[in-house]
């Protein structure tokens, strides 16, 4: 004589707890890959930003914007208030371009496709207060595709 039993319980099919975990996975591995190209791609922006800013200057102090890679033409431009400011552009700690006396406005572009671009390199702007009274100068450094 033999008992059975019947089990009320249904079986689960085996492929859909598996597949579940590697759906997740791929859909984790697509957002981590969405969100590196997004830091990559955030991070070439912040390379390649223009430099700009106004500065506080008395007499006898200077000012430059951070440094930025320029390969194929920059621009620097420069203002400052009272008796004006000397300004000057400089390329891998050396001097470019400058302002013989104080200006209040200044500017210069070098570009290849006009034959006075000095190189590719390393650029920023200053300025230096050789006034007697306090100036506040405006500098903006824009390189390449910036403008």
């Amino acid at each position: 004589m033999s008992i059975t039993t019947r089990s009320t319980r249904t079986a689960r099919p085996l492929a859909r707890p598996l597949a579940r975990p590697l759906a997740r996975r791929v859909v984790t591995g697509l957002a981590v890959a969405g969100a590196a190209a997004a830091l990559s791609v955030a991070g070439a922006g912040a390379a390649s930003a223009q430099q700009i800013g106004t500065y506080a200057l008395s007499p006898g102090m200077g000012q430059c914007t951070p440094t930025q890679y320029a390969s194929y033409q920059v621009r620097a431009d420069g203002s400052a208030t009272g008796q004006g400011a000397k300004f000057k552009l400089v390329r891998n700690g050396v001097v470019v371009a400058n302002t013989a006396n104080r200006a209040t406005n200044w500017s210069i572009e070098l570009r290849s496709a006009y034959g006075t671009f000095p190189g590719p390199g390393y650029y920023s702007v200053c300025a230096q207060n050789t006034g007697t009274t306090n100036t506040i100068a405006t500098l903006q450094l824009r390189t390449d595709g910036e403008f």
